[in-house]
Parts: C-alpha cells; structure tokens; sequence
C-alpha cells in the first residue's frame, strides 16, 4: 500500500463544527470557561464528529499493539524478553491492570500482535497480524528493513479492521507492550523534536544508572545512523513493529473519523510517525494523559496535544487511555445534554456598571 494515500484519505476535522461547538457551550449554564480542558474536549468531539456528537462515546474498544525490539539484548530493560509474551497472556487472561480500568470503563480490549518474537496461541482477542518476530536491534542497524515498512502499516489496517468488525465502536483508545519499547520510543521522539537524547530517555520499568547509560548509547547509536530525518528513516532504524503498526491504525480511525485515545509515550511516538505522514490525523487524537517519562511531554508538545490526565503513571498497556474514556462521555454529556441561559430560563451574568 502507499502511505500517503493517507494523506488524501484522511479529512481534517471540522473547523465550523468546532466554531459551533464553542459558542453553545459559551451559552450553556456556568460561566464561560469553568469547565476548562472538558470544554476544549467537547470541541474538539464535535469536530471529529462534524457537528453534535449523535451518541456519548458508551462503545469503547480498547487495542493494545505488542511487539518485542532487539534492542532488549542490551539489557536496557530490567524485564527480560520473553515477559512481552507473557504479559499478553495476561491481558488475554483478564488480570492485568488495564483489564481491571477496562471493566471500570465498561470497554472491550483486544490485542494485535505485530511483532511478538514468538508464536502466540490463538485467542478471540487476539489478532494475529504479525509483521515479524521482533524487530533488529537498533543499536546496531535499522530495526526494520525499510522495504518492510509498508507491510508493518498494512498490519495496523488490518488489526483496525479487525477490532472494528470485532466490537463496532464510538471511540477507540490504544495502548502498548513491548519489552525494550520505550528505547525505540526515545530515539523515535529525539529524531522528530531534535531534543537531546538525554531528555528524552527515561527510567522506563524502573532501570537502574547503569541500565539507563545503556540505553542512552543506545539511542544515541541509532540517531547517529540518520540520514535525512524523514518518518521512513526514523521508522525503519528505531521503529517496533507495534509502533509503526498503531501508526497505521491511527491513520485509520482518522481515515473513519473516529476519536482515537493515545496512551503514553510510546503511543505518542506512533502518532508522530501517523502525523508525518498525515498531518490531519492529529486532529482525531486525544492524548488520555502525561506519564512520568520525559519524554512524553515533549512527544506531545509535538503533537500539539495537552493530556487530560496527569496521574504520574508510566505503565503503559493503555492504562492511561481506559481511564480518559470515561472523560470523553462526560464531555459529550455536557456539550448535548446541559441547556444554554435562554434556553432554561437562567438570568445571565450582569453587565458591568460603568460609573462615568
């Protein structure tokens, strides 16, 4: 497939829809302004849905991108490989964290496989849409074979389209597994903002000093390998297979005019590569909140997004986005369900008086 087909597919959320959405909920019953971000959420669901969101976001799926990255050998992780695999069947299981914040959202969780480096058993919530067993280790060549990019987003349009036709639903939110991923995360947020590797490293699992200068010359190594920055380079020498993967279902949802919930730093790197190659995709996405890596705050200045939450996690597994969907209804609750002044009969606010 031709990724910036994207480009083309992909309609930029309403701007006239939005203009619509903020001038009602100026008129609804509170002051102007006091329900902060869930205002500005409120916008930007009517834009995605180019006017009154005709429901409340009550069907919710959750799509959890595992991949396995070579750069794990270097002992940047302070799990080892094979817990990439494991963790999944937990998820499958239902005993995992994000399971427990699913139920409490009342959404449903799958998970694609796109590059776990072993073979995972069949499950009605797994969909196998492998791209390759593990990716290269960064650290030492290009993670993906640049040829092989185009498959690795033909493996996030089918694991969208499998989630679709698996549970029909209003907004998607998306999370990650990866042991090693937050390496790739890192290298891919430092070549697209130009920061400091440094500042975009974190402790990940929890590592100590030794295992984060590991992972710093990691990133370093990699970056030192680009030649022109464009998403193709960065993909191909840091990306994981679940990354470029959940690029693909980004661009997707955007494509079907779906809101998508970014989890954290490394769902925030997959959407600067959608970005890169469909800029209007930024639009359909709402960053669920900040987590302690540091990185994932400039990953979002990037994308020009502001968390709704900032609960100092760094899980992952998407966490963070099951607990945002809840947000999302009481924005689309507020914007279709509160009644402007006239429209309740409340007194507005006074004029000020002007004392010549």
């Amino acid at each position: 497939m031709d990724p910036y087909a994207f480009r083309s597919a992909v309609s930029p959320a309403d701007p006239a829809a939005a203009a619509a959405a903020r001038e009602r909920i100026d008129n609804l019953i509170k002051p102007v302004g006091s329900l902060g971000r869930i205002e500005e959420l409120a916008v930007q669901l009517c834009a995605i849905a180019g006017g009154m969101p005709q429901h409340v976001y009550e069907r919710r799926t959750i799509l959890i991108g595992a991949g396995d990255h070579g750069v794990a050998a270097d002992g940047v992780s302070a799990y080892p490989p094979e817990v990439t695999a494991q963790m999944v069947g937990s998820f499958l299981a239902g005993f995992a964290a994000i399971n427990a914040f699913a139920r409490t959202a009342r959404a449903e969780v799958y998970v694609a496989n796109f590059g776990v480096r072993e073979a995972l058993p069949e499950h009605p919530r797994l969909f196998d849409v492998n791209a390759g067993y593990g990716t290269a280790n960064l650290a030492h060549g290009p993670a993906i074979r640049r040829d092989h990019l185009p498959y690795t987003l033909a493996a996030g349009i089918a694991a969208y389209d499998a989630a679709i036709e698996a549970a029909p639903c209003d907004v998607l939110a998306l999370g990650e597994m990866g042991i090693g991923n937050s390496t790739s995360a890192a290298a891919i947020v430092a070549a697209f903002t130009g920061k400091p590797v440094r500042e975009v490293v974190g402790r990940g699992t929890g590592i100590d000093d030794e295992r984060l200068e590991r992972k710093i010359r990691s990133v370093e190594r990699a970056l030192a390998r680009c030649q022109d920055f464009t998403w193709e380079e960065i993909a191909s020498q840091m990306g994981g297979y679940e990354i470029v993967g959940l690029a693909g279902v980004i661009l997707c949802a955007a494509r079907a005019r779906l809101p998508v919930v970014l989890d954290g730093y490394i769902v925030a790197a997959a959407a600067l590569i959608a970005g890169a190659i469909a800029p209007a995709a930024l639009g359909y996405c709402i960053a669920a909140h900040r987590s302690q890596e540091p990185g994932h705050a400039l990953a979002l200045d990037a994308l020009g997004l502001t968390p709704l939450l900032d609960l100092e996690m760094r899980l992952g597994e998407a966490s963070g986005a099951a607990l945002a969907l809840p947000v999302i209804e009481s924005a689309a609750r507020m914007v279709r369900e509160m009644k402007t002044f006239a429209d309740a009969g409340v007194a507005t606010a006074p004029s000020a008086v002007i004392v010549p």
